[in-house]
């Protein structure tokens, strides 16, 4: 059984060793891993390097968008402004256009005036103002005109 114990003592102390050992082991795996971790900066590196353009591209599209939208804003106002600019130049013309209208008018009117004012003059001179104003023919024309009056006045009493 010495035999024995001796055997088991080797074994138990080899034992006693591989669980010794197995915490040396725990420390050496996290060395292996400190050099992944450094691959893992150089990665994340090459991959900032990588973003970088990425980001200046995904930039500089949005500026490009700022300006597109300020670049179509300036196109609708010029387009408006246009637009514009044609109204009022056609209102211009209507304007001219109207004017004219009324200076021939006025011009007619003037014409117009003119052959009234020659008529009424006429008509003024073939008025004898004179007979008019002496009181006896005067008198005379009203005598006249009421003999009349009472001869009509008599014709319709009788048909009444």
């Amino acid at each position: 059984m010495a035999e024995a114990k001796t055997k088991a003592a080797p074994k138990a102390a080899a034992k006693k060793a591989a669980v010794k050992k197995a915490p040396a082991k725990a420390k050496k795996a996290p060395a292996k891993k400190k050099p992944a971790a450094k691959t893992k900066a150089k990665a994340s590196t090459k991959a900032k390097t990588r973003a970088r353009p990425k980001a200046v591209d995904t930039g500089r599209k949005a500026l490009l968008a700022g300006l597109g939208v300020y670049g179509k804003a300036y196109d609708q106002m010029l387009e408006q402004f246009s637009n514009l600019q044609e109204q009022v130049d056609e209102a211009q013309s209507r304007l001219t256009e109207r004017r004219k209208q009324a200076e021939d008018l006025y011009k007619s009117l003037i014409k117009r005036g003119t052959a009234v004012e020659k008529d009424a003059l006429k008509a003024l001179a073939d008025l004898e103002l004179d007979s008019l104003a002496d009181r006896s023919k005067l008198e005379a024309q009203m005598k006249k005109a009421k003999s009349r009056f009472d001869d009509l006045k008599g014709k319709f009493g009788k048909v009444a």
